[in-house]
């Protein structure tokens, strides 16, 4: 058996430090891959929000033309607040990401501090778990009443 204090076995159901800090490792990658999740999931929404009131703006100026009666538009603005719904899917994601962050960081600060109770520097801090288990409890999303114009 190896005898390195830091890789022998723990002794009061402590973690050994090189496995604590490599978990903590891992913890922090999967918090900064969410980090990077949430802007590409933000970019793609304005985005599409973007195109949704362009494309909401031009149908309004067919509705008000004399298109207005076309079935083809009717059916345009239809489809468009079915895309809408999408949108609520940002919200909700982002919810759920930065709910998830926080309890990968609370993790991983408590795994810190624990891991280094004995240095000189006093104890770490240790970010808040989120209070809910779930922030989101919608499953799905449907089409509602939206005001398009």
């Amino acid at each position: 058996m190896d005898n390195h204090p830091a890789t022998e076995q723990p002794q009061s159901g402590l973690m050994p430090f090189l496995t604590a800090a490599d978990l903590q490792d891992h913890l922090m990658t999967a918090t900064h891959d969410l980090d990077r999740l949430q802007t590409l999931l933000s970019d793609a929404c304005d985005t599409l929000a973007a195109g949704f009131f362009g494309a909401s703006s031009q149908l309004s100026d067919l509705r008000a033309g004399e298109h207005s009666a076309s079935p083809t538009v009717e059916r345009a603005v239809a489809h468009l607040g079915t895309a809408v719904t999408a949108l609520q899917f940002q919200d909700m994601a982002s919810q759920l990401i930065h709910h998830t962050r926080g309890r990968l960081r609370n993790c991983a600060d408590r795994l810190a501090r624990d891991a280094f109770a004995g240095d000189d520097e006093g104890e770490a801090a240790v970010e808040s778990a989120p209070l809910r288990p779930n922030p989101v409890t919608q499953s799905e999303m449907n089409t509602g009443f939206i005001e398009l114009f």
